[in-house]
């Protein structure tokens, strides 16, 4: 079972989720804007609306919590106007400046015309605080899932993805840090046995496949050589790009990272090796009309995946002490996850082993 799987079986859990995550404490005599417990225990209905009165912005009342865990995103109905989307940031997971990075990197991008979705900015800030909250407002913008199996659609999304890049490789950030084995895969995997999340029986096995995995992903990255890194959007998967009759734009800068540019292109890919190469030339297809791509790059896919599947299990593991979490996620920290989890990285162990894709 990957991780897409998993996601379908959540996605009937996330309203409950989503809707406890914010009830608050029941019969609570404290603020209801004053952080207590976990976080965003507090961050009840009243909280989010009043944070947007804060800002000299009249709400109707209308509240809608969005799929959304890392951080709390809620639609929010306005007097005048179209709804609004609020996100409040986690707490402690962030810095402002990194926070500030990434707002000023989407508005870049947004200023040269490129369909992504920027922080507005409301009385000269994108980043506002509340009652210990930090907080961003943006425009809703619709939109579908995109056709990933459409060439055309492909080659479209490419060549956005190659101006997104463009831009992000004009300066580095200096706030938020790289895409790398370090974090996403030593880290993580140390996380997960230092805090015993492994059953006993199973952590010999994890820790044996783990660092197998490692050694690969380190051996990936030393075949492909150095490569240039940038901004990135990070987390470019279908979900993120959200489709109109007008093309694609693009949502949820969240973990933008410096990283290789192909960390923005593999997680567009699905099915067998054959169709892979073919949804991956119809890509590059678009991108190299405003990007050089090395075929180098293509080395970093299996790895890049490897340390995907690290740091998700260890994001869940960091996570869960959030109310949302457990709901949301039952089937984490059984015994047939990690089971699931050694075999899946045994797998990728083999997968790295194996020519990368021919471009």
């Amino acid at each position: 079972m990957n991780q897409d799987d998993y996601d379908d079986e959540a996605a009937d859990a996330r309203a409950a989720a989503l809707a406890a995550a914010m009830a608050g404490p029941p019969d609570s005599t404290v603020d209801q804007c004053q952080p207590v417990a976990h976080p965003y225990s507090a961050l009840t209905p009243d909280c989010v609306l009043d944070a947007l009165e804060s800002l000299g912005i009249h709400s109707d009342g209308r509240l809608l919590a969005l799929n959304s865990y890392e951080n709390r995103v809620y639609q929010v109905g306005v007097e005048e106007g179209a709804p609004l989307v609020l996100k409040f940031y986690r707490p402690q997971r962030w810095s402002d400046a990194a926070i500030l990075e990434e707002h000023a990197f989407t508005r870049e991008l947004a200023e040269r015309e490129i369909p992504v979705v920027p922080a507005q900015v409301l009385n000269g800030q994108t980043l506002h605080h509340y009652q210990g909250f930090r907080f961003a407002v943006f425009a809703r913008h619709g939109g579908r899932a995109p056709e990933l199996g459409d060439p055309q659609v492909l080659e479209w999304t490419g060549r956005f993805i190659a101006r997104i890049h463009a831009v992000g490789a004009r300066q580095a950030y200096t706030e938020r840090p790289a895409l790398d084995i370090a974090s996403f895969g030593h880290a993580s995997c140390a996380f997960l046995q230092e805090r015993r999340f492994i059953p006993p029986d199973l952590a010999a096995a994890y820790a044996s496949v783990s660092q197998l995995a490692l050694d690969g992903v380190q051996r990936c990255y030393e075949r492909a050589g150095a490569l240039p890194q940038l901004r990135l959007h990070g987390d470019c998967h279908g979900g993120n790009v959200l489709w109109t009759d007008a093309g694609p734009h693009f949502v949820d800068f969240d973990d933008s990272r410096m990283g290789p540019a192909v960390q923005d292109l593999w997680m567009m890919l699905s099915g067998e090796r054959s169709e892979q190469l073919r949804q991956m030339g119809d890509i590059l297809t678009g991108y190299e009309d405003f990007c050089e791509f090395s075929p180098r790059q293509m080395h970093l896919v299996e790895a890049l995946r490897t340390l995907r599947l690290m740091h998700y299990s260890a994001w869940l593991a960091r996570r869960w002490d959030d109310p949302a979490f457990p709901l949301a996620f039952p089937w984490f920290n059984t015994q047939q996850y990690w089971q699931d989890r050694i075999l899946e990285l045994r797998e990728q162990v083999a997968l790295m082993d194996e020519p990368p894709l021919a471009i």
